[in-house]
């Protein structure tokens, strides 16, 4: 799985111009799910995501996690993310996995952040999406659970 995190002020996905899901303060998650993935990377990513300490303490260092903080977290699949650019101009999405795998995986991402003691919103799996963020500092952070 690859994750592109991005720390946020403000958050929300629109699915046909309603608003689906928004979080103030927390993590804007693009979640990628690729054709090896199981449910081990799926664990890895919740424990490492709950647990990543970019928020700022009292003394303006990068000290504290999201549940330190209350944060939220808005999470999006995103296929893309698995795009193959080597050959050509058009993008391969062939590593990226089909729904009948990647769906379930998703929703135990989602239900695993939420047993950390998380709120999560989502957009809506294999929509056509807009996401609107303020990406606080800027961070962002790309987690790939193949790199550990």
């Amino acid at each position: 799985m690859k994750i592109v995190i991005q720390r946020t002020k403000d958050a929300k996905v629109t699915v046909e111009g309603k608003t689906v899901g928004h979080i103030s303060h927390g993590f804007v998650l693009l979640v990628g799910i690729s054709t090896e993935d199981t449910q081990e990377d799926v664990d890895y990513l919740v424990k490492k995501i709950s647990k990543l300490r970019i928020f700022e303490d009292q003394a303006g260092k990068m000290n504290l996690s999201i549940k330190e903080t209350e944060g939220e977290i808005l999470s999006i699949s995103q296929f893309t993310l698995l795009a193959d650019t080597k050959k050509g101009n058009r993008p391969s999405f062939t590593q990226a996995a089909r729904p009948e795998q990647s769906i379930p995986l998703y929703e135990s991402f989602n239900q695993g952040l939420r047993q950390e003691g998380l709120k999560v919103e989502t957009g809506i799996f294999g929509a056509d999406m807009q996401v609107t963020l303020t990406n606080d500092g800027p961070v962002t952070i790309v987690i790939d659970s193949k790199n550990k």
